[in-house]
């Protein structure tokens, strides 16, 4: 117990910047401060909170469906709606972490390394805590780092086990996941086991109706989503979203990528210690020819390169006749059964110790738990994102007050775009966007959008595509800047040769533009500089921009 005390007590500590730094902590800015942050600070004062299917909120391109923030009953949601972001944030970092080690712990402790050495609980805690320090998806909360503890139960309930904790367990993880980014592949493939193992052996129905029950009760927690998903009429973004785009060269590279480096969403952190000790422990296996003993340990392995070599063929342009066939193989991302390697490899990391352990000299073990914990710590968001805006810098809520102020308008009145920066920024500080970064929105409004940028995107193939293959990012894309939306007020770049229809952005409400660097060629797109604002506590240079309407270029 006190091996296991200390464990939770360095996962505390590993959250405990965002509560002494504040709004000063770095933290993600992909998928995380450009997105998902802002989303839920728009969802809870938007009053749309409790909205039915059909509501919008408005502050978003006129109105984005209420479905597009998905489901009321996350626990994230309501973290940000109690507490101020970057403490919601910290919160969920901890939560998070604690029962990823609590369940990678119990499921090493009850069905993988049962042994009661010292060892062996070296093992089990070390390969628990350095699982919950890896720097998973922030948004994404237990969907992969709380698969262990749903394993744990269910394996609990197939062995026999009826306890209350296992159905807590079962009962508690949907509100703290995502369905369709985690736990819809996990329990697929758990029911893939159950129709194995049912004929193998029998078929065990008191773990099939629990794999019935999370999946029904994710499902009811996910209404939204199923709502969209199966009575939607109106096209989204999402129909015209293309993914079967590799050649069988780059699938195989991206095969090896995704099984020596990870994804980002699932960092697994596993390259420069966990991966050389599995090949290690597999040529003690083939060494002393433990094959039969260790069969869990080489499935595993097995597994684990399958499931990159899923992950990269998924993209292979080989599947096109068959998206052709079912639209609906674009619309849902199967890649992601890649999401189940961070508990696959974990596992594969405490047998490989193991097999260390038995083979050689526990100091090896020791060394190895050691290495791997100095490999968390350094992914810190502290450390990795130093070079990065704070939360504080990055959201600029002085400064932008000082827009709104200056503008001296209610917000509701106009639309605003942004150049050089995410819109997320604009969104969280109140103001109504035409540009988002959403899953999904009405296909209409992006074919709208898109006339605003047709010109930029011809002159740029890869923005082109980028926009007309996803358009998740609905962004003023400018061809000379690329696939880059961060410029801080210490760059230098400067826009010289914008074409914009900002005829159609003043159609469609668009009556400001907060453009990061400055437009050499404003006039001919009809914007006239109004200010130019500054702020100590900000990363940015906001140049606001009037648009003027009428001919452009």
């Amino acid at each position: 117990m006190r091996l296991f005390t200390c464990g939770i007590i360095i996962v505390c500590l590993h959250a405990l910047p965002y509560f002494l730094l504040g709004e000063d902590a770095h933290m993600r800015v992909h998928d995380n401060l450009d997105s998902n942050i802002a989303w839920y600070r728009v969802l809870v004062q938007s009053g749309e909170l409790f909205g039915s299917v059909h509501a919008t909120i408005p502050q978003i391109i006129g109105g984005l469906p209420r479905n597009a923030y998905g489901t009321e009953f996350s626990g994230i949601v309501w973290l940000h709606a109690l507490f101020p972001s970057v403490y919601a944030y910290g919160l969920s970092q901890l939560l998070t972490r604690v029962f990823a080690f609590i369940g990678m712990y119990m499921l090493l402790k009850t069905h993988v390394l049962k042994e009661r050495e010292a060892t062996a609980e070296w093992i089990r805690v070390g390969v628990a805590l350095t699982f919950a320090l890896t720097p998973f998806w922030p948004s994404g909360m237990l969907s992969t780092l709380g698969m262990p503890l749903a394993l744990w139960a269910l394996l609990n309930i197939r062995a026999g086990d009826r306890s209350w904790k296992n159905y807590v367990v079962l009962t508690l993880l949907p509100f703290y996941s995502s369905f369709v980014l985690g736990f819809f592949f996990f329990l697929s493939a758990m029911f893939l086991f159950w129709i194995v193992d049912a004929w193998r052996r029998r078929p065990n129905m008191p773990l099939l109706l629990a794999l019935v029950y999370m999946t029904a009760l994710y499902l009811a927690i996910e209404y939204r989503l199923v709502h969209s998903f199966l009575f939607a009429t109106e096209p989204t973004s999402r129909d015209e979203y293309f993914h079967a785009r590799l050649s069988l060269w780059r699938s195989l590279r991206l095969t090896l990528k995704n099984y020596i480096f990870g994804h980002t969403h699932v960092m697994t952190i596993h390259t420069l210690v966990i991966l050389p000790v599995t090949f290690i422990a597999l040529y003690i296996v083939w060494k002393r020819k433990w094959w039969r003993n260790e069969r869990l340990f080489w499935q595993l392995h097995v597994l684990n390169f399958i499931l990159s070599l899923w992950y990269a063929f998924w993209f292979y342009k080989g599947w096109l006749p068959a998206t052709e066939a079912f639209p609906f193989l674009d619309r849902f991302n199967f890649a992601r059964y890649h999401f189940l390697r961070p508990m696959i490899i974990y596992v594969l990391f405490a047998l490989s110790l193991r097999i260390i352990w038995r083979a050689w000299d526990r100091r090896i073990v020791s060394f190895a738990l050691f290495a791997q914990l100095v490999v968390a710590l350094l992914f810190h968001e502290q450390i990795v994102y130093r070079d990065k805006p704070t939360f504080r810098a990055f959201y600029a809520e002085r400064q932008f007050q000082d827009i709104k102020q200056y503008i001296g308008k209610p917000v509701h009145t106009y639309r605003v775009v942004s150049i050089g920066i995410h819109p997320a920024i604009a969104q969280y500080n109140g103001f109504y966007t035409l540009d988002t970064y959403n899953n999904f929105y009405p296909l209409s409004y992006k074919h709208q959008f898109r006339q605003i940028i047709a010109s930029e995107l011809n002159k740029n193939k890869k923005l082109k595509e980028y926009f007309d293959e996803w358009g998740g990012r609905c962004y003023i894309f400018v061809a000379e800047l690329g696939k880059k939306y961060m410029f801080t007020k210490r760059s230098n770049k400067r826009i010289r040769h914008l074409q914009l229809h900002t005829d159609v952005l003043y159609d469609m409400g668009g009556r400001y533009v907060f453009s990061a660097l400055p437009i050499n060629n404003a006039k001919d797109n009809q914007l006239k500089l109004l200010r130019t604002f500054h702020h100590k506590e900000s990363a940015w240079t906001i140049y606001l921009y009037e648009v003027e309407g009428g001919k452009t270029t």
